[in-house]
C-alpha cells in the first residue's frame, strides 16, 4: 500500500496538479479548508500533511492555516506537517514550526525539492512508528519498569532479570553511576512473587554512620538520646517484600557483621532491644565500587560479599550501548515533552548527531538531565544540540577536531554494523556500502575488534 499524503490548499487547480505529480508515490488525499481537512485527517490518519497557510475564509492571512496546524497536531502529535508559506513570510514559517510543523517550503514550490522533503518526512514517520511499536513491546513485557534497550548487553540484562526474579536469591547489581541500578532492582521486584509487597530502598552512602544502624534495624524507645518512640527500620519495613541496599560498598565495617547475621539467620534486633524479630525479605544490593579491591584492603567483609553476590548483574555504560542511545533519548523526549506541555517535540538532525557521538560519562542519569533541560529551554518543538548543551562537545565532553569527530563517527558505524550482522565482515561492509578490504582497513585504523 502507498503511504497516505493529505494536501490542504484552497486552490483546486493546485491540488489537482500536485495530486497528478505525486500520485505515483503516494495515496493523495485533498481538502480545501480547515473543516474538511480535519474530517479527512480523522478518517484516514495520513502520516504527512502538506498544508497551505492561506485558507478560507481568510486566505490572505495565516490564521486559518495555523489553527488547522494546531488541531492536526492535537489529534496526532506524530503527524509530519509541512507548511507552505509565501516568499518573505519567515516569521509565519517559524511560528508554524513552534506550533508543531515539521518543516516549511516557500512559494512557488519546486517539485524536486518538495519530493525530496516528502520522502524524508515519510522516512522519519516510519522510523518513529517502528520505534513506538518496539517501545510498546519492550515496555509491555510484564514490568521492566523503564528498562529499555535492543543492544546485546541490555538483552543479557533483561534475560538475567527474568531468571532471578522468580527466585529469592540475593542479587548484586554492578555498574557505573547513572546506569539504572535501582530501576533494575525494581524490575526484579515487580517480576517476582513479592511484587504486591513493599520495595524499600536505602542509600548506604547517603546516611551518616551514626544513624545507619537505626535506619537499617530500627530502635526501641529510649535506646539513645532522641529516641522518643519505637521505630521500625528499613529491613523490618520490607518484610515479605524486597530490600534494596544501594551503594552497599559504603556500609560501615561495624555494621557489616550485623547485616551478615541477618542474611544468615533472617532475624534482626532493634537498637536497644533484645527481642529477635524474624524478617522475610529479598535482598538486592548495588554498587559502583570495586568490592574485590575493598575486600583486599580489608574494608569490606569477604563473607558478606559472597552472601550478597549469589547472582551478579552487570549494567553496561551507555558508551557500550551504541544501538540504544537514540532509542533512550527519544523515549525520554517523549516523556518529558508530555510532562512539560510540549507534545510532539522532536530532535533536530544536529541533536541526533551529537547524541550519537557523545560518550555520556554520566550515563542514563546525564541523558535524562540533558533531554529534560533541552525540552524546557528550546524555543519550539525542535530540540537542537545547543538546547542539549552538546553543540560544541565531542565524545568525552571536550572540544574535538574535525578529524577526531570523523573517526569517532566512523568507529561507531563500524561497531554498530558488526553488532547488527553478528560480526560478519561481508554483511557489515555491504551494509555500509564499502568493500571488505576497505572495511578491514578501517577496523585496523580505528582499533576495532570483531568481538566488539
Amino acid at each position: 500500500m502507498k503511504p497516505k499524503l493529505l494536501i490542504v490548499d484552497d486552490d483546486e487547480e493546485i491540488r489537482t496538479q500536485m495530486k497528478w505529480a505525486l500520485t505515483a508515490d503516494y495515496e493523495v488525499l485533498s481538502a480545501g479548508d480547515r473543516r474538511s481537512a480535519l474530517e479527512v485527517f480523522r478518517a484516514a490518519r495520513p502520516a504527512v500533511v502538506l498544508l497551505d497557510m492561506g485558507l478560507p475564509p481568510k486566505p490572505a492571512t495565516p490564521e486559518e492555516g495555523l489553527a488547522a496546524l494546531g488541531e492536526l497536531v492535537a489529534i496526532d502529535s506524530s503527524v509530519k506537517v509541512v507548511v507552505i508559506t509565501g516568499q518573505g513570510e519567515k516569521e509565519i514559517a517559524l511560528q508554524a514550526i513552534g506550533t508543531g510543523a515539521y518543516d516549511f517550503l516557500g512559494k512557488p514550490l519546486e517539485m524536486d525539492e518538495l519530493k525530496f522533503l516528502l520522502k524524508r518526512c515519510f522516512h522519519v514517520a516510519r522510523l518513529e512508528r517502528e520505534y513506538r511499536e518496539m517501545q510498546e513491546r519492550v515496555e509491555g513485557d510484564g514490568g521492566f519498569e523503564g528498562l529499555l534497550g535492543t543492544s546485546t548487553p541490555m538483552q543479557t540484562v533483561f534475560n538475567s532479570v527474568r531468571k532471578v526474579a522468580t527466585t529469592d536469591a540475593p542479587v548484586l547489581i554492578l555498574g557505573e553511576s547513572g546506569t539504572g541500578k535501582e530501576v533494575t532492582a525494581r524490575a526484579i521486584h515487580h517480576r517476582s512473587g513479592r511484587k504486591t509487597a513493599p520495595f524499600v530502598a536505602i542509600n548506604c552512602g547517603a546516611i551518616p554512620e551514626a544513624l545507619m544502624e537505626s535506619e537499617l534495624f530500627g530502635h526501641e524507645k529510649g535506646s539513645f538520646t532522641g529516641a522518643y518512640a519505637q521505630r521500625k527500620g528499613r529491613i523490618e519495613s520490607s518484610d515479605e517484600g524486597t530490600l534494596f541496599l544501594d551503594e552497599i560498598g559504603e556500609i560501615p565495617p561495624s555494621l557489616q557483621v550485623k547485616l551478615l547475621r541477618f542474611l544468615q539467620e533472617r532475624v534482626i534486633e532493634r537498637v536497644g532491644g533484645r527481642q529477635e524479630i524474624p524478617v522475610n525479605t529479598r535482598v538486592i544490593a548495588a554498587t559502583n565500587a570495586d568490592l574485590k579491591k575493598k575486600m583486599a584492603a580489608g574494608t569490606f567483609r569477604e563473607d558478606l560479599y559472597y552472601r550478597l553476590a549469589v547472582v551478579q548483574i552487570l549494567l553496561p555504560p551507555l558508551r557500550d550501548r551504541a544501538e540504544d542511545v537514540v532509542l533512550l533519548a527519544r523515549s525520554m523526549l517523549q516523556r518529558f515533552s508530555v510532562e512539560n506541555g510540549r507534545s510532539g517535540a522532536t530532535f533536530s538532525p544536529d541533536a541526533l548527531r551529537a547524541i550519537r557521538s557523545y560518550s555520556w560519562p554520566g550515563n542514563v542519569r546525564e541523558m535524562q538531565n540533558r533531554v529534560k533541560r533541552g525540552v524546557i529551554m528550546s524555543d519550539g518543538k525542535r530540540i537542537t544540540a545547543e538546547d542539549l548543551e552538546l553543540a560544541a562537545e565531542g565524545g568525552n565532553g571536550q572540544a574535538v577536531s574535525l578529524k577526531e569527530a570523523r573517526e569517532s563517527l566512523e568507529r561507531g558505524m563500524i561497531v554498530e554494523s558488526l553488532r547488527k550482522h553478528g560480526g560478519k565482515i561481508t554483511a557489515a561492509a555491504t551494509d555500509l556500502g564499502i568493500s571488505r578490504p576497505t572495511f578491514y582497513e578501517l577496523m585496523e585504523k580505528l582499533g576495532v575488534q570483531k568481538s566488539e
